[in-house]
């Protein structure tokens, strides 16, 4: 049987590579041929109409004293090849994919299944053509639909009147659903009029092990550190309680990540390490600081004493849907004023909470592509 996984598209952020990853392994362990559906990258351009309007703006600022480039685009561009190049290796060597230009180019006969998911694949501001994320080019197709983990990334209904009926009649056509976060379970009940199961992120149904396995198979950076910041929206609030809690813990804070989300920072502080660079930080740390859904993730997965800084802005349900499931909403702070010190974490607990989610897990996929 060969499967198509559309997600979101890969580019530097680790959590989307890597689940991306697990779910076409664990596939690949029961037998299937998977292959991961995504759209060619193309150069970033600004629309015909807005170009006058938009060089006038930024020619105007720069005479101002302002620093933003005239020919952003251009930069933008230029850069991200060496930006991605590290998470691109990673990405060719492990991940099958079927490169496309438009979804309309899939046929009928690609695939015998299509699976939707996981990240925040139904999240408007990261898949804006929604109907897509639903399989509307399928709309007529003889194939089965299946939606793995599949993420609104907020617990607050973004999508429109018309979206929602759209893409209510569509998930209706799927043969199973499952989301992430249990507040989805709630949206696509009220919204769409369909029974969702909520389910594992794929990462978290690898083990630590098969994730280690791909650090020994690669040349990596000495850790310098023991604890680990991953940290998506920096501020200096942020950087000044990292520092507050390393002196506390006696610990010395590394970098997980670039400066990549920056795209005015220099290209040499820009480059994204390599993603088994990212997993040996986890294995070697001795706490976690991120404002990452998956730092959170990995930080469980190996067993490691984290706290997770609130990220409203890219969601919170993500955060407190994955926490409360392993008993860990202490580990939460919404603000920097909260943390006291955090909770001595029952791992032994949270490993059986979690084999007993990845048999529930692999059972849905199991039923979902042999029924």
């Amino acid at each position: 049987m060969k499967i198509g996984v559309l997600t979101l598209t890969l580019n530097t952020n680790y959590g989307g590579i890597l689940q991306a990853y697990a779910l076409q392994t664990v596939l690949a362990r029961m037998g299937y041929d998977v292959w991961l559906i995504e759209k060619k990258w193309k150069p970033i351009r600004i629309p015909l109409r807005k170009t006058l309007s938009i060089y006038s703006k930024r020619i105007w600022k720069k005479l101002m004293g302002g620093s933003f480039p005239i020919l952003y685009e251009r930069k933008i561009n230029k850069e991200y090849p060496t930006v991605k190049q590290n998470t691109d290796k990673f990405i060719n060597k492990y991940i099958k994919r079927y490169i496309i230009e438009d979804y309309s180019d899939i046929k009928e006969n690609d695939f015998d299944v299509i699976i939707v998911g996981s990240d925040q694949v139904w999240r408007v501001r990261y898949f804006p053509k929604k109907e897509y994320a639903f399989l509307d080019f399928a709309e007529k197709w003889n194939i089965k639909r299946i939606a793995y983990a599949a993420s609104f990334g907020t617990d607050e209904w973004e999508y429109t009147l018309d979206k929602s009926e759209k893409c209510g009649q569509l998930l209706r056509m799927f043969n199973a659903v499952s989301v992430r976060e249990d507040s989805a379970v709630d949206l696509c009940r009220i919204h769409f009029g369909v029974a969702a199961q909520h389910i594992l992120d794929p990462t978290m149904l690898l083990s630590p092990k098969d994730y280690m396995a791909l650090v020994e198979a690669t040349e990596t950076s000495p850790i310098t550190g023991s604890l680990l910041c991953y940290i998506l929206d920096e501020t200096p609030e942020k950087t000044a309680f990292i520092e507050k809690v390393a002196k506390e813990k006696g610990l010395v804070p590394f970098r997980a990540n670039s400066k990549v989300e920056n795209r005015l920072a220099p290209l040499s502080e820009r480059i994204q390490p390599p993603v088994e660079q990212w997993l040996k930080g986890f294995c070697q740390a001795q706490f976690v600081i991120t404002d990452s859904f998956h730092a959170c993730v990995f930080s469980i997965l190996f067993n490691k004493p984290f706290i997770v800084i609130g990220n409203s802005s890219r969601g919170m349900t993500r955060f407190t849907s994955l926490l409360k499931m392993f008993g860990l909403q202490n580990q939460l702070i919404t603000s920097l004023d909260e943390y006291k010190g955090h909770d001595k974490i029952d791992w032994h607990a949270v490993q059986m909470i979690l084999d007993d989610k990845k048999i529930d897990a692999i059972k849905f996929l199991q039923d979902s592509l042999n029924s």
